[in-house]
């Protein structure tokens, strides 16, 4: 997730697309929820005239508009990998709730491509979470502790099944202080919702002691796999050109529900385990 982004002398053009498609999407995917017909008329009438719930969801789309529109700092990702997910809202056609690993420059516009909908970012860095938060003061974001480090993720990979809390049939989250890939100490809000789409494009990966993405991605592997309600979960991997990224993707998220791959970004659709036909000591087997 990028906190210090690219300074460009003008305006990428696929930066404009993505306001177009921002500014068209998200009011479509609001309208779609609260409309049956569908129709442009009724569109149209809702984003101008509106009732009061109306109101946070058009402030909050404005808000990310007019940021975008006055900043030469972009989003890490690139407009065709942030589709992949803005696809995915769309075709679910109600507010979603989205889980996203990491607070950035792009956090606005994920927030307002869910309008309705609950969206909870997730940060490594404490200051940055007041830095973001005291310029957009109503996202969610929560501060996250990680207890592991990148250049332990060979041998946690390796070492994992040794331990039964960690394992596809027993892995849980809250309170597993054990089982060192499970987040263990999340805000009651992560553990209390299903979520329908997790995006992991934090913590930091690129160095030996940065916290790594492995209980990122571990942890999305669990909250999906003991999911109640019906449907799958959509996970999003970013920057998986990386080794860490790959091997805990094939390791955890499982390439047999891997759904689309767009430059950097792996999308994974994970069905709850009661969906599983079988058992295993692996998570993909």
């Amino acid at each position: 997730m990028m906190k210090n982004g690219l300074a460009l002398p003008e305006k990428p053009w696929f930066l404009v697309l993505a306001l177009i498609g921002l500014i068209g999407g998200a009011f479509y995917i609001s309208t779609f929820a609260r409309n049956s017909n569908g129709s442009l008329l009724c569109s149209v009438t809702a984003v101008r005239g509106g009732a009061a719930d109306d109101l946070p969801t058009t402030s909050s789309q404005l808000k990310a508009i007019l940021h975008y529109a006055t900043t030469h700092v972009v989003p890490q990702q690139s407009l065709s990998e942030i589709r992949v997910s803005f696809d995915v809202l769309r075709s679910l056609g109600r507010p979603s709730n989205f889980l996203v690993f990491g607070l950035g420059h792009d956090s606005l516009m994920w927030e307002s491509i869910n309008p309705g909908g609950t969206t909870v970012f997730l940060e490594e860095d404490p200051k940055w979470v007041q830095t973001v938060l005291k310029d957009a003061p109503h996202l969610q974001a929560h501060y996250v502790h990680y207890r592991t480090h990148l250049k332990e993720a060979d041998r946690l990979l390796s070492s994992y099944r040794s331990e039964p809390n960690c394992s596809p049939g027993k892995a849980y989250l809250r309170g597993n202080e054990k089982c060192k890939l499970a987040l263990h100490n999340l805000p009651d809000t992560v553990y209390d919702r299903e979520w329908d789409l997790i995006m992991i494009d934090a913590p930091r990966g690129y160095f030996a002691e940065a916290p790594g993405r492995m209980a990122a991605i571990f942890s999305a592997a669990v909250m999906a796999r003991n999911r109640k309600g019906s449907g799958v979960t959509h996970v999003f991997l970013h920057d998986v050109d990386r080794k860490v990224e790959k091997l805990y993707a094939e390791e955890f998220l499982c390439r047999k529900y891997r759904a689309r791959a767009v430059g950097r970004l792996w999308h994974f659709k994970i069905p709850p385990a009661t969906n599983v036909s079988h058992h295993s000591s692996r998570f993909c087997s």
